[in-house]
């Protein structure tokens, strides 16, 4: 396995520094929301469905700056194409 370049590097920073900033936002409005539910009578819990729906980017969100696919991996598939060329020059030399 290769080792990152600096350039590599900064942008994997630069996700991770942009993922943390937006958990932050999320957890500024989404209690926000909840205040605003609760100081105006409570009654049915409304702020459980954009906590939900902005949940799920944010897990996305979460899944592809600090947990990288193999799946979606630029790299992994340049290797496998890479292995595949010289397979095929193999078999037909």
């Amino acid at each position: 396995m290769q080792s990152p370049t600096d350039t590599q590097l900064h942008e994997l920073a630069r996700k991770r520094v942009e993922f943390r900033t937006h958990l932050i936002v999320y957890c500024v409005i989404n209690s926000v929301l909840w205040i605003l539910w609760f100081v105006t009578g409570k009654g049915y819990p409304w702020p459980v469905w954009p906590l939900a729906g902005w949940g799920v980017g944010l897990f996305f969100h979460y899944m592809f700056d600090y947990r990288p696919s193999r799946l979606l991996s630029e790299e992994e598939e340049y290797k496998k194409l890479k292995r595949e060329m010289e397979e095929h020059k193999q078999v037909t030399q």
